[in-house]
């Protein structure tokens, strides 16, 4: 009898097993007919308008996407597309989407999350997911704060965060994403801002044809209760801070590429690119199997958001937990499968007189 662990399956790209449509297909096809509704200014108008934009160029059909959501101000986001969408309980979209993965390969999934949503809540949900490699797209909106319920401080809001709820400022050590996201054993991780157009496509349009969990940290900003949250990395001195990652070429960032990228030990750390060699300057490689590096690029910067990584991070081919188990469905369905008797009785069994 073959083992009840399913064998490792071949990789295939996200998108190998969702029908293509051959009809031309535009940013309006996948506009609902609902009315946003986010506050004037929040940064969540620009993703909306980025996923419309990038879906027509996926060629994929309305009908074979899918997202889902759980509760916040970025859950609303299934309503205003014209795909099929479901609205979730607080933190669980993660496990819905993980049942929708097994059951239909032929759609593609996107699950919708906030920082408190997310990583609050829905905490176990997220990282169980990204441990089992589940085929989904995970768009986690960071704003550092709670919006829908009116500015309370969440689990990646800045220690000394004065909220509503933290009057005397947060005392919490926060979450960085992408570590949590790393040590939970993604195979995709990535990091872009709402107002980097042509940044959040390239990484979306990564993330969408990646087979496996593509965790996608998206830096929002929330105009009526964390206004200015990410200023220092769209405002004058920016690209100071702003660390763009592109497979394959040297880490150097600045306006005049002053400031790179070089090891530190076990870690990594910016320099001035004058100060070094040309060969001492970390070369990104996006598909280093070994995590401590990705994990080194996410802890270059604090919370303070200097040297801010965006762009791909890491990008490594794992098992995908749906198709292990629609492989043991398969074989459930051929009759490999141990007998009701074997599996209560289990290899030992005793006697009790």
């Amino acid at each position: 009898m073959a083992s009840t662990v399913a064998e490792y399956i071949p990789p295939l790209g996200a998108l190998d097993l969702v029908p293509k449509t051959d009809r031309p297909l535009k940013p309006a096809d996948f506009t609902s007919d609902q009315e946003v509704r986010w506050c004037p200014g929040c940064g969540d108008y620009a993703i909306l308008a980025t996923v419309r934009a990038l879906l027509p160029k996926l060629e994929l059909a309305p009908e074979n996407v899918v997202f889902l959501s759980g509760i916040g101000c970025s859950s609303r986001f299934p309503y205003y597309l014209d795909t099929y969408g479901f609205h979730s309980i607080h933190g669980r979209a993660p496990t819905l989407a993980t049942g929708l993965s097994i059951a239909r390969p032929d759609l593609s999934v996107w699950t919708v999350t906030g920082d408190g949503d997310a990583l609050s809540i829905g905490g176990n949900h997220l990282i169980h997911t990204l441990r089992r490699n589940v085929n989904t797209r995970i768009l986690l909106f960071n704003n550092r704060i709670y919006g829908l319920t009116k500015g309370q401080y969440s689990p990646t809001s800045e220690t000394g965060k004065i909220t509503k709820s933290t009057p005397m400022g947060s005392v919490d050590t926060p979450f960085n994403t992408l570590s949590l996201a790393l040590g939970a054993e993604a195979t995709f991780v990535a990091r872009a801002l709402d107002s980097d157009r042509a940044g959040l496509t390239e990484v979306l349009d990564a993330a969408a044809r990646h087979r496996g969990t593509a965790f996608v940290e998206i830096l929002q900003d929330c105009p009526i209760f964390n206004d200015g949250s990410f200023d220092i990395l769209r405002k004058d001195g920016a690209e100071s801070h702003l660390v763009r990652l592109r497979h394959g070429e040297p880490i150097v960032f600045g306006a005049d590429g002053e400031r790179c990228v070089v090891r530190d030990g076990f870690g990594l750390r910016s320099a001035r690119t004058a100060d070094v060699a040309p060969g001492d300057i970390v070369v990104h490689d996006t598909h280093t199997e070994d995590p401590g590096y990705a994990h080194a690029l996410s802890r270059l910067s604090g919370h303070d958001l200097r040297n801010t990584v965006t762009g791909v991070i890491r990008a490594v081919s794992r098992p995908v937990y749906d198709d292990q188990v629609r492989a043991q469905r398969d074989r459930a369905a051929e009759g490999d499968v141990p007998s009701l008797q074997q599996t209560l009785r289990g290899a030992h069994t005793w006697t009790v007189s």
